[in-house]
């Protein structure tokens, strides 16, 4: 199981899955070399995993683990070129370009007025019986060493397409075509708006995602799992 579905085309750097099996066939792992059974592991599934995938650590996990409903918050981040030359040819595969120049200062005046405990209806593509209630942590854009405009959103759990969404107003606000306040007011409806575009996969990926301390983890896992408002269904598709 993985800590969260993603759209097709979405990147992850910091995904976290856990599978069950038996400590005897965990122990013996390095069959007859004298490698660790993480070790061994990684370089075994090296040989099988297409060259796009890639197990960076492997491990035990503590008592209680669940890689999906043990998760207290998940961070993506959305890279976008506003460059008039366009987005670098090295880069064209995980950057968004922009044909208009952002201001990353109105845009983070209007990010900030989504955060909390909100209903992103709005924002995300409906599931039967899913809740689109969501407690957005952080969404702030800034420019890195490149010069790209990057956003950082952080939250509890994330509905289906919820990020590109919000990534997709933002930019209206970033090139002058909506007011700071436009995006809060699309929230509040709770209803898609044809005005806010959902942008293209490639430029987002899933950056983090965060446990509690081991003694906490079964408590986190029973209260994930429990139906109710506002947080259910703590997987995401973004």
């Amino acid at each position: 199981m993985v800590a969260g579905r993603t759209d097709a085309g979405v990147h992850a750097t910091g995904q976290v899955c856990h599978v069950d099996l038996p400590l005897a066939a965990w122990a013996g792992l390095p069959g007859r070399s004298s490698l660790p059974p993480a070790a061994s592991l990684l370089r075994r599934l090296r040989g099988v995993l297409p060259p796009d995938v890639r197990v960076h650590a492997a491990g035990p996990a503590p008592e209680g683990f669940d890689a999906r409903f043990g998760a207290v918050h998940r961070r993506y981040a959305y890279r976008v070129c506003d460059d008039p030359a366009g987005v670098p040819p090295l880069r064209r595969h995980d950057v968004l370009g922009n044909r208009r120049p952002l201001d990353l200062e109105r845009m983070n005046l209007a990010a900030q007025l989504l955060l909390g405990l909100r209903d992103f209806a709005a924002y995300c593509r409906r599931r039967e019986g899913a809740t689109t209630v969501r407690t957005l942590l952080e969404y702030r854009w800034a420019r890195d060493d490149a010069g790209l405009a990057v956003a950082r959103v952080r939250a509890d759990a994330f509905c289906h397409s919820m990020v590109r969404a919000l990534v997709g107003a933002l930019l209206a606000v970033g090139e002058g075509r909506r007011d700071v306040a436009w995006p809060e007011l699309v929230l509040a409806a709770r209803e898609r708006d044809p005005g806010v575009t959902v942008v293209p996969a490639h430029g987002l990926t899933l950056e983090e995602v965060a446990y509690p301390p081991d003694a906490e983890l079964a408590a986190r896992v029973a209260v994930a799992r429990a139906r109710r408002d506002p947080v259910a269904d703590p997987g995401c598709g973004c």
